[in-house]
């Protein structure tokens, strides 16, 4: 059986990752490795390894993640995951690593399966996140990646742009987009009673991570604001997630609880989990803040996005993602609930969206010649100049 082993971090590149986990899973012919690191192993972000388990063989547990989100206590924690997804793959002898997107941990685990001479599988390569570091890193993840698996057109030739060779470029559409086929979603009340709170007549589903090329005292400032305006917002009852573990996600998720002690119209969650937050898509007004949830999995609901700041400049984002700067937030919210934008949403057409993207996925694991792979050769794009 060919061993395809999934790394994950955190809560949203697990929701991503769980239709294609369940595919490789139930093909006789594979056997799925999971190895659980980051966010999902701290109590401060929900112990959410637990929602894991519920639902596949965790194989590894990596701990790594430290007490400091500075960039020292990022280095350091990058440098422990090394350590040890080494001695995990040693252990695991996985055939192939699969991983998504670009955080530090993910970085670490694809460096050790690249000196360990392990085929590498990337999902959601091609991306832009130019308010984040997360954006070099997920350019360097490429590099180190045998196969891509891409959302559009656009982030494809991305890919292809630094040097990988066309043939093993995917474009199958978001695999984690096949959830919203495959989850049975709660219902109204159901989803009240999991929250323990009444949705209002408006309602939003607010995520802001810190952009990590900014200062913390820059990341501080523009919380405040963001916070300053919510707090107008009355009548609209808000459900905060906390923000990641990145630099200042701390700094964030104080002020997030300082809010939520002063302010009846809002409740915070450390993680509503992968369930919860796609049931909640479907009853609020619009995702709030910088998640890339706002670009992937929302237009799909036929909700508004309002995108704050640069984390998520660069994307590929529908008509319903209202970009917005955080002193333009209640002219981005004017623009929301104005009946032309609300009627528009009914056309909203998700450019990430694929056609059975996790089991195409599952497919090319399962088939392409591993011996292959190792040996990259650089693919030149002719230059017009």
């Amino acid at each position: 059986m060919r061993k395809i082993c999934v790394v994950t971090g955190t809560r949203a590149e697990y929701g991503l990752l769980t239709p294609l986990m369940k595919e490789i899973e139930k093909d006789k012919d594979l056997q799925l490795q999971l190895v659980v690191t980051g966010t999902h192993l701290s109590p401060e972000f929900g112990l959410t390894y637990k929602e894991v388990a519920k639902e596949f063989t965790i194989d590894k547990k990596i701990e790594i993640l430290l007490s400091s989100d500075s960039a020292i206590g990022t280095t350091k924690a990058m440098g422990l995951a090394q350590i040890s997804f080494g001695e995990a793959f040693e252990s695991l002898q996985p055939d192939i690593v699969l991983v998504l997107g670009d955080r530090y941990e993910i970085f670490a685990a694809v460096s050790c399966a690249m000196i360990a001479r392990i085929p590498i599988a990337h999902l959601s390569g091609g991306e832009l996140t130019l308010g984040a570091v997360d954006d070099a890193i997920r350019h360097a993840i490429t590099k180190m990646s045998h196969l891509h698996f891409v959302a559009t057109q656009e982030y494809k030739q991305r890919v292809m742009q630094l040097g990988e060779n066309p043939q093993s470029v995917f474009n199958f559409g978001e695999a984690g987009l096949d959830n919203l086929r495959e989850l049975e979603l709660l219902e109204k009340d159901a989803f009240e009673n999991s929250i323990e709170w009444k949705l209002n007549r408006k309602n939003i589903l607010f995520t802001y991570h810190p952009t990590t090329l900014d200062s913390i005292e820059k990341i501080r400032e523009d919380m405040q604001n963001i916070l300053t305006f919510l707090a107008t917002l009355q009548e609209t009852h808000i459900i905060f997630t906390k923000a990641n573990a990145d630099s200042g996600g701390r700094v964030i998720n104080e002020m997030l609880e300082e809010f939520v002690q002063e302010y009846t119209h809002a409740r915070l969650f450390d993680s509503l989990g992968q369930l919860r937050y796609l049931s909640a898509l479907a009853f609020v007004d619009a995702v709030v803040g910088n998640t890339s949830s706002g670009l992937v999995e929302a237009p799909s609901f036929k909700i508004g996005t309002i995108n704050i700041g640069e984390r998520q400049k660069g994307r590929v984002s529908a008509q319903s993602v209202i970009h917005t700067e955080v002193k333009e937030l209640e002219k981005a919210f004017t623009k929301l609930y104005s009946l032309k934008f609300q009627e528009s949403l009914k056309d909203i057409k998700n450019p990430y969206e694929g056609e059975k993207a996790s089991y195409k996925t599952k497919e090319i694991l399962k088939s392409v010649d591993l011996k292959k792979l190792i040996h990259k050769e650089f693919w030149d794009i002719p230059c017009d100049s």
